[in-house]
């Protein structure tokens, strides 16, 4: 088991826009060869989408060079949450989600459920216009949905992607 971690900076309207987070349905049968062509293009537009997904664990689907690192260990991979936190809390709308005791809780918490195989996903208003999405997502296998493949195939990555 190892774990992806993933950072989503843009505008607030963009994230607002649920259905282009969504991963598309499969048609329903009877299906014809153009049901089929027209479900692939949506997914593979799915997967292109920098934006991030409504289901956590689909981030997995997305292109690899979303990865911004991988870790073997949960606590490392709570450790750059933290720093992501810290990075980007003074741009918090709120004051309360900078509050330092209370990012730290989080990422204990989140040291904790990675441990167990669950996923991390976070969100933050940056200003009014833009927002933060934070994830770090359990790989081979994600517990939510253990038939989605690993985007790097393997657990040898442990520092911050350059993709």
């Amino acid at each position: 088991m190892h774990f992806h971690a993933y950072l989503w900076l843009g505008e607030k309207e963009l994230f607002d826009r649920e259905a282009r987070r969504r991963l598309p349905d499969r048609p329903r049968p009877p299906v014809t060869a153009e049901d089929e062509e027209y479900y692939r293009s949506l997914v593979e537009t799915f997967r292109r989408s920098e934006l991030p997904p409504m289901e956590t664990a689909h981030w997995l689907l997305k292109s690899p060079r979303a990865i911004r690192a991988t870790f073997e260990e949960p606590k490392d991979a709570a450790a750059w949450l933290g720093r992501e936190l810290t990075e980007h809390a003074p741009g918090f709308l709120s004051q309360q989600e900078a509050d330092t005791a209370r990012l730290a809780r989080l990422v204990t918490t989140a040291a904790e459920r990675l441990t167990h195989g669950g996923d991390i996903s976070f969100g933050f208003y940056l200003g009014r216009s833009s927002f933060l999405s934070l994830a770090l997502v359990t790989c081979s296998p994600n517990h939510t949905a253990p038939e989605l493949p690993c985007p790097r195939g393997g657990s040898s990555a442990t520092s911050p992607s350059g993709w």
